[in-house]
This record gives C-alpha cells, structure tokens and sequence, in this order.
C-alpha cells in the first residue's frame, strides 16, 4: 500500500469516528467546520438577529448555513467561494476567486452602500503539508480578507480569519491590533488537535 493510501485511509476512519461529522449529518449542516463558528459564536455572540455578515471561503457552505439561521429575515449573509455551492436561504452566494481584484469589487457591488457588521473568513490554501510554505500561503489570503473587511466593515465591527500557526502569524496579529480594539485567537474544540489552524478575531474596527 502507497503511503498517499495509507493516509487516506486514516483520514477516513478520522472522519468515520469524528462525532462532529456525524452531528453535521445529523442536524443538516454540510460540514463539520459550522461547530466551529458555532462555538466562537455562543461564546462572542457574533451573529444575532439582523447582523450583515460575508463569507469568505464559504463553499460547502456550513458556515453561511449556521450564519443565515442566526441573523434571520432581518439580517443578510453574502458569500464567496472559488468552487461553486449549493443554494441556501437567505444567502447571496458569488462564485469566483476572492484574490482577484475584479472579483472582491463584484462582491462590494452586491453589498451597494451597506456597511456590514461581520466579515469571517474560513479561507484555506491547498495543504501541502510543509510548515514553511502553508503558513505564508494561509497568511496571504488572510492580509486579503482584512483588506476587503476595510471597505466594508462599520465602525465598531467584527472580523473572524482563520490561520495556521507559524511564522509571520504573530505581525499579523499586530497589525489587526492597529485597527481593532479587541484582538485574541480562539481554538475551538471542533478543530482537531492535530490541526495547526486557529480563529483570529478582532472587534471594535476603527475604534482605536
């Protein structure tokens, strides 16, 4: 057996065993990662009813599931994915490539005047594996996220980015201290102990 076999067969038992992939199949949701911002949200009270909130990296589309229930008929999520997902109620969905400038404009288009109170970001780069060139690539999409968060975000809002710890996470953390009042990494229970990946979130943009 091939080592790229042996590690997708444990990858699949992983995900046989995972209770969070079974509850996601259980109550609907289309990956185990709405777990994830469920928790941060219980514990941040990020989405209440009425919050404008964009996803980015949204496809399969969990998180904009979780977010749409929470923000209600009163509130909107709009999402963005390089790979197409299925619809889901109360959610404008933009299929295209986030890094490319013409592509976040389209998104700002949809939003028209609107000054939302949540940009999240469950972006990820193709894992190769290598510390040295996923932490960059994971930082990259991140400094885009908080770009298009500066020309959108109110006063006072939020920023939710997800990261894989390493080099480079630390000045980036300093850098949405620049701008937000509130800034602190969350590592939910839902994201596997293995995995190199935490939450940043930052609040209170522009109020510094």
């Amino acid at each position: 057996m091939t080592r790229r076999a042996r590690s997708s067969g444990r990858w699949l038992q992983r995900q046989e065993r995972d209770v969070y992939v079974e509850r996601a199949q259980r109550e609907g949701y289309r990956s185990r990662a709405a777990y994830k911002l469920e928790e941060i949200d219980r514990k941040e009270r990020l989405l209440v009813p009425g919050t404008l909130c964009v996803d980015l990296g949204a496809s399969p589309g969990s998180w904009s599931q979780l977010a749409a229930r929470k923000v209600g008929r009163k509130g909107r999520v709009w999402a963005i994915d390089l790979l197409p997902m299925e619809p889901i109620e109360g959610v404008d969905f933009l299929q295209g490539d986030f890094t490319d400038p013409a592509t976040a404009a389209a998104l700002r288009e949809r939003l028209g005047e609107r000054q939302v109170d949540l940009v999240m970001s469950d972006m990820a780069p193709n894992i190769s594996g290598n510390r040295a060139v996923d932490t960059p690539r994971s930082l990259a999409l991140a400094e885009h996220a908080l770009e298009f968060a500066r020309s959108v975000l109110r006063p006072g809002g939020s920023l939710l980015i997800k990261l894989f710890q390493g080099a480079g996470v630390e000045d980036f953390v300093q850098e949405l201290r620049a701008e937000f009042t509130v800034v602190r990494t969350l590592k939910p229970r839902a994201s596997r102990a293995e995995s190199r990946e935490i939450y940043v979130l930052a609040r209170n943009y522009g109020m510094v």
